[in-house]
């Protein structure tokens, strides 16, 4: 369907976007429509189900294809590899209701304007809207251009002058109920979801359906305690599901709510909740869009949503206005609550063979109703007989207690990680973190301390950088322009008589034991207008040469420009400019003179120690011009270097020995940070990261200039040597040596954000090579961290990723698994929160998938092999028109499966992390061997004990009277005249094969429980497991208990036959020789890691995954890494960068 489409019929929603999607036109027609409507009659029901569970199905059944603009249904699908559909009515909007009471007609100066979408969205001369909403966001037709488009943000090709034009003065009255009505409320509205709704959703499941289908046969069959225990296990799997989902829902809202009153993060890169300082678009006479009309980041014009304006001061007279960029859903905050509320389905292979398993089981049990068809036709059987017992093999086939079993396991594993302070908001993922094998960490707050305190002050004068003021001294701080330049040259505010704002900032401030005050009406300095900040030098400090300073302008942060600059005036002295920011950045805008000749050395000595350093300059400008008017490129030159600020950034305690237990595990560990390249360097060889012995290679991408095309360099990195400035990079030391290829993993690739963007646009080939060892990223935006989590995805690892903050949401969100360290933003974006700010969570949290896995793995594996157990025997009965009663049934289903599945999961987790991973995939070949071998091994034993009860000499004899008789005396017996009929019994079901069947089954049952009880190297050993070893003990305990005691009425009431001793024996001996012979082939073939290595090299085998397909390729590559050398691009024009992973803000 939709190989034809008409013209006209097929769009992309959100093209390059993250959640993009096709989109095809649908009429509905009314014969189709009713012919739907007698289907769902005459089906009871089964039609709309199935309607329910494929909506593409429903749109051709009741439509026919037609144009995107004369459809009334619109059929959608995701472009990922899920191709998820869905389909949504076209509603209309009238604007009747205005056009009555403002006059609005389809001339009216207001809708006629066709520059922006809103207008041309409206229908003329009847003034209508068509609009379909998709995951909260509204989609209008445009008329213009014949596409539905995305309302209720503002036009991205307006220029900043046409913004000032159109926007400056507010919006009419008139237009503001236009635009109320098109794009809908401004408002992120999350409402809790009704349980009957979350009840429903659950219980149309597949498998909740395939259940009612089971219980509704058990009770036509009488059987109706099994029935009974199944629908109590289905209700309490759905109430706890349904609680689980309501909470999470609850949260959400109550999050939402709360977040709209409250001071949210904007800040650019830890994320906490400070004050930032905005500054206004300003009106410039380009017609290029608004964004790019300057070099600096257009995100410092805006203010997001949920932020609270604690300040508002205008530049000169008028009062400060703000026009509305987005609204709602469409806006940052709105993007991630959208991102919760709508998931992006997890590839997970375990679930996707999960499916194929229930198809086996669905297709064994089609050939066992075929057999018993057969069987019981020929038979003579009663047709309702014969339906009853073909149906009775599907529920036997495939267990309806399959999904509670497999819930135990997980929910077990998020009981045991909620004790140890990890939270989880989606328990699916728990089986994931078991496959992962690279984690992703943020580095301030996550692998270092969250606060940066000052270490000390290097001033330089004109002879170099003096001695270091350290601040542990004690001693007050020199006075002088360096002290003035941390005291002024911040984005601080007072707020009700308290100093807030960026943590870093506010230490600095404090260090200079200054005081902050807001300038008085009657206080009047030429420039300066009223209620200034400004900043006084304290009475202890002493004697200084300035009275105070007022702060006229700033020119804030950009982790773009890297670099901050205050425009101040000193009491009854000169007019100052003050810088600080990256040194080497800073160092770029000073006179080369008033910089030291030492300050590399000087630069690497604190770098390579790990510390932060910030770098301060400043200038005396002209008292006469207003500060208003001073354009940035003007007071950003010819500054004088002050000297360095080095602040302290110390590892956690718990950051080194989680990082040597990861990488002694084999798993990847990757800094992404948007910190200083040589500090992150630094940080990662004090963590262990890069491990001593291991090199550094520093990799620069350079964006292609003029008539030059991109290139990329290799250098070596060192921490000795050092060389002159025209050879720095980054002023990160290199040196000319040729690294030792002999061992994989003895470098380590680091990068700047810059270089991973021009090398994901100019060498896509060569980004999956450098990623191979890619360890150090920095000076990352969250756009970028999010991109590079999805390139390691391409590579086919299982992600991680462990942050604190706001700007690590995206990568969070994009990660297999992403763990929150945080409880404020962050952790809604994560699917784990640690309630311990450190990363202790993340070792805990693979240990924990790892078991979880092999749980899920021993589940399967069991179920499957309970219901072949069943199935053969059933099967086996059936050839003698017999079958096991309703008790026999209980008892295995009840007494020994669910109790076996309720406790088998009780393992803990290993407390040492192994280096490999357990398999991910259900049908891996140990897997599926396990369960093949033991199929067969039950079919044997079932079979051979079918035949040879068969050809026991008492086999004929009175069923009540072989107990009583001893074993030799039988065959006198069975040769006497007056032998009875066979097995003559009040029971349809007591048979000597019934007893056989049955005692086989049962005891296997329980066996199979035991072999498949995997320990050791994911989980704790199974002994440690007492309530399971409990239980088989009880279990088996009352089985050899049944099989020797001779109870006439235990044995009528489980529908047996006394069977004599000898053959019981016999019994415990198949099962015996059943158990030794399983037990050792899963100890020495299937759980034999070394064997199946073995047998991977004998037949050549190769893992497919990309990861592993590079390793092979570079370990080949006799020239890899290129040290020393230069690349240039010859692919300009071709681009290959990752758009979809933009957030909202980063698009800003």
């Amino acid at each position: 369907m939709g190989d034809h489409l008409e013209k006209g019929q097929h769009a992309l929603l959100n093209e390059g976007d993250e959640n993009e999607m096709e989109i095809f036109g649908y009429q509905t027609q009314g014969c189709r429509k009713a012919l739907c409507l007698v289907g769902s009659i005459f089906s009871l029901g089964i039609l709309p189900l199935v309607f329910y569970w494929r909506p593409a199905w429903h749109v051709w059944a009741n439509c026919v294809p037609c144009s995107l603009q004369e459809a009334d249904v619109v059929l959608l699908k995701t472009t990922d590899e899920f191709k998820t559909y869905s389909w949504k009515k076209v509603m209309w909007i009238s604007l009747s209701a205005l056009s009555r009471t403002s006059g609005l007609t389809p001339d009216h100066p207001l809708i006629t304007d066709e520059e922006y979408i809103i207008n041309r969205a409206i229908r003329k001369p009847d003034l209508k809207v068509r609009y379909i909403k998709v995951q909260k966001i509204r989609y209008v037709w445009n008329n213009l251009e014949g596409q539905f488009q995305k309302i209720g943000s503002l036009e991205d090709w307006l220029s900043s002058a046409k913004i000032h034009q159109k926007f400056g003065l507010g919006l009419t009255s008139e237009e503001q109920e236009i635009r109320r009505l098109i794009c809908g409320p401004n408002a992120i509205d999350v409402e809790v979801t009704p349980i009957w709704k979350l009840l429903i959703k659950e219980v149309l499941n597949p498998f909740y359906i395939f259940q009612l289908f089971s219980v509704c046969l058990w009770f036509s069959e009488d059987y109706k305690e099994y029935a009974l225990a199944i629908i109590l296990m289905s209700v309490i799997s759905i109430a706890l599901t349904v609680y689980d989902l309501r909470q999470q829902s609850v949260k959400l809202h109550h999050l939402v709510e709360s977040h709209n009153s409250i001071t949210v993060s904007v800040c650019e890169r830890k994320g906490e909740s400070i004050p930032v300082t905005k500054t206004p678009l300003s009106q410039m006479a380009s017609s290029a869009p608004w964004k790019m009309q300057t070099e600096a980041d257009p995100r410092r014009h805006v203010l997001f949503c949920g932020t609270e304006v604690i300040q508002a001061r205008a530049a000169g007279s008028g009062t400060v206005r703000a026009v509305v960029l987005q609204t709602g859903f469409n806006t940052a905050k709105g993007d991630l609550v959208r991102s919760i509320l709508y998931p992006k389905p997890m590839n997970f292979k375990l679930y996707r063979d999960a499916i194929r398993f229930l198809l086996c089981l669905v297709g064994t049990a089609a050939i066992g109703m075929i057999y018993t068809l057969c069987v019981y036709v020929l038979s003579g059987e009663p047709p309702e007989e014969v339906v009853r017992k073909a149906l009775d093999v599907i529920t036997i086939a495939v267990p309806p207690a399959l999904p509670a079993a497999l819930t135990t396991g997980i929910i077990y594993a998020q009981r045991r990680l909620k004790r140890k302070g990890i939270f989880c908001i989606s328990p699916q993922r728990i089986n994931v973190c078991g496959q992962l094998n690279l984690v992703c960490f943020d580095k301030t707050g996550t692998l270092t301390r969250g606060g940066l305190d000052p270490w000390g002050v290097v001033p330089c004068d004109q002879n170099g950088f003096q001695a270091v003021h350290s601040f542990a001294s004690g001693k007050a701080l020199p006075q002088g322009p360096l002290c003035a330049a941390m005291a002024s040259c911040h984005s601080l505010i007072l707020l009700d008589g308290t100093i807030q704002g960026d943590p870093m900032d506010l230490k600095m401030f404090e260090a200079t034991k200054w005081e902050m005050t807001i300038s008085g009406d009657d206080f009047h300095i030429k420039g300066m207008l009223a209620h200034t900040v400004v900043v006084r030098p304290t009475d202890s400090v002493g004697q200084v040469p300035v009275e105070g300073l007022a702060i006229l302008r700033q020119f804030p942060f950009s982790s773009a420009l890297q670099r901050m600059t205050v425009i101040v005036q000193e009491m009854q002295g000169d007019r100052l400019a003050f810088m600080k920011g990256a040194p080497e950045r800073v160092a770029s805008f000073c006179q080369p003179d008033t910089v030291p000749s030492s300050f590399i050395s000087e630069l690497q000595m604190y770098t390579t120690q790990g510390f932060r350093v910030i770098a301060l300059a400043y200038k005396k400008l002209e008292s006469d011009c207003p500060a208003t008017a001073l354009m940035r490129e003007k007071v950003e030159s010819d500054l004088i270097f002050l000297g360095l600020l080095i602040l302290e950034n110390r590892l956690k305690e718990e950051t080194k020995p989680v990082l040597e237990e990861l990488i002694s595990a084999r798993i990847r560990t990757v800094m992404i940070t948007g910190d200083n390249l040589q500090t992150a360097i630094t940080v990662a060889r004090k963590s262990g990261m890069v491990s001593e012995g291991q090199k550094v290679i520093l990799v620069e991408a350079n964006e292609a200039t003029g008539s030059s095309s991109a290139s990329v360099s290799w250098k070596l990195v060192e921490d000795k040597k050092h060389i002159p400035l025209e050879n720095q990079d980054n002023y990160i030391n290199i040196r000319e040596e040729v690294p030792d290829h002999g061992r994989e993993g003895s470098y380590h690739f680091a990068l700047s954000g810059k270089s991973f963007h021009v090398l994901s646009q100019h060498f896509s080939s060569l980004l999956p090579k450098i990623l191979m060892n890619g360890t150090i990223f920095a000076r990352m935006s969250p756009g970028q961290k999010s991109s590079l989590v999805e390139e390691f995805q391409k590579l086919d690892y299982f992600v991680g990723m462990c942050g604190d903050g706001a700007n690590d949401c995206g990568a969070l969100k994009m990660a297999h698994v992403g763990i929150s360290l945080s409880e404020q933003e962050a952790s809604v974006a994560s699917p784990f929160t640690s309630k311990t700010a450190n990363i202790k969570c993340v070792p805990h949290l693979i240990k924990e998938g790892r078991a979880a896995l092999v749980t899920s793995f021993c589940m399967f594996k069991y179920m499957a092999l309970y219901s072949m157990i069943q199935y053969v025997g059933v099967l086996l009965l059936y050839w003698e028109t017999n079958s096991l009663s309703n008790y026999q049934f209980l008892f295995q289903d009840l007494a020994i499966t669910t109790l076996i599945g309720v406790t088998m999961n009780l393992n803990g987790a290993n407390p040492k992390l192994v280096p490999f991973r357990p398999a991910g995939r259900l049908i891996s070949p140990p897997l599926l061997l396990s369960v093949i071998i033991n199929i067969l091994l039950s079919l044997a034993m079932h079979v051979v004990g079918f035949v040879l009860v068969q050809k026991q000499p008492w086999y004929l004899m009175e069923l009540h009277s072989v107990c009583t008789m001893r074993n030799e005396n039988i065959s006198a017996i069975i040769t006497s005249p007056n032998v009875p009929e066979k097995n003559r019994s009040h029971s349809p079901f007591s048979s000597f094969e019934n007893t056989t069947i049955w005692f086989l089954g049962t005891i296997n049952c329980i066996i199979v429980a035991l072999v498949f009880s995997k320990g050791k190297p994911f989980r704790q050993p199974t002994y440690t497991n007492y309530i399971f070893v409990l239980v088989l003990i009880l279990q088996m305990g009352v089985c050899l208990f049944i099989l020797f005691a001779d109870i006439p009425e235990l044995h009528r009431r489980l529908d047996l036959l006394c069977t004599p001793v000898l053959w019981r024996v016999y019994i415990l001996i198949m099962i015996s020789s059943n158990f030794v012979v399983s037990f050792a082939v899963e100890e020495t073939i299937i759980e034999n890691r070394a064997l199946w290595l073995a047998v991977k090299r004998c037949f050549g085998y190769q893992s497919k995954s990309q990861y592993r397909i590079w390793q092979r390729n570079l370990a080949n590559d006799s020239n890899w890494p290129p040290l020393n050398q230069t690349s240039c691009s010859d692919m300009q024009g071709v681009s290959y960068s990752n758009p979809v992973f933009e957030s909202n803000e980063e698009q800003l």
